[in-house]
């Protein structure tokens, strides 16, 4: 644990950067996509929208502890669940989260099936081109977990090795891209079915998320199944995707986010569900 908790820091100090710095830069890109209808008659903006129905509609693939899942009474909890209900009490309105599969969650978000997204998205180019995002709330990355005992130090150890991932996630990609000398990527729909398959020698390795990982190395209280590798696969900024027109729900969020970065809350969610403050 301590080792991922080390990667994870690495990854955090610079969280300020993106938590309150880039607003300006949200509103440029946003109006950028939107430059065409500045000039025309435009329906009720969305922040006005969604404070007339009361609530926000998250759309969310429950699969990814700490940040979402299920407890043993199958209630939703998480970093992120905890975040929106912050955020929810500072727009004053109520969040509503939507189960959704983790492939088909930005088609959903597109079509409208909800409101945004807050699960662990990781903002990246290619996801820019179809949806728009806040600032991030929290720094991630793609890190390698095996078995305690599978002989696997580093990346080059995987060579001729079957890695399992989640599929149509970042994880996915940064697989294909830096780690194309593994025999086979293994996909799977949900997280928990790879460590599965990973326990039972069907796989030699998983990718997965930082904070993902390190959820999975603290459930191993004895320390004699998982270990994670030294080196990280990326480093990935985390924020809520939302439509590209939405950009007055899109600023509310961010400043939401400044004052709860700024009040301590973010920084007591991060204590509670990481067992560090990833804000310092």
């Amino acid at each position: 644990m301590k080792k991922i908790v080390a990667l994870l820091l690495t990854l955090t100090l610079g969280i300020g950067v993106f938590v309150g710095c880039s607003s300006n830069k949200t509103e440029n890109n946003v109006n950028k996509n939107n430059e065409a209808s500045t000039s025309e008659e435009t329906t009720v903006d969305s922040l006005t929208r969604i404070q007339d129905a009361g609530k926000i509609i998250i759309g969310v693939d429950d699969s990814y502890p700490p940040m979402e899942y299920r407890d043993d009474d199958n209630k939703l909890v998480g970093f992120d669940v905890d975040l929106a209900a912050a955020l929810g009490e500072k727009l004053g309105v109520e969040m509503e989260f939507q189960t959704t599969a983790w492939d088909g969650i930005l088609l959903a978000l597109q079509s409208s099936k909800f409101d945004m997204i807050l699960s662990s998205l990781s903002i990246t180019d290619e996801r820019k081109e179809s949806i728009g995002f806040t600032d991030a709330y929290i720094l991630g990355g793609q890190i390698l977990v095996t078995l305690k005992d599978s002989g696997i130090e580093k990346e080059e150890d995987l060579k001729d090795k079957v890695l399992g991932c989640q599929m149509g996630t970042t994880g996915q990609e940064a697989a294909e891209k830096n780690l194309s000398f593994i025999k086979e990527l293994k996909k799977y729909d949900k997280i928990p079915e790879a460590i599965i398959e990973l326990k039972n020698g069907r796989v030699d390795a998983v990718i997965m998320d930082a904070q993902v990982g390190g959820y999975y190395l603290a459930q191993d209280e004895q320390g004699d199944m998982f270990k994670v590798l030294d080196e990280m696969v990326s480093e990935e900024p985390i924020g809520m995707g939302l439509r590209q027109e939405d950009v007055e729900l899109t600023e509310a969020l961010n400043k939401a986010l400044v004052e709860l970065k700024e009040d301590g809350t973010l920084s007591e969610l991060s204590i509670k569900w990481f067992g560090y403050d990833a804000y310092q």
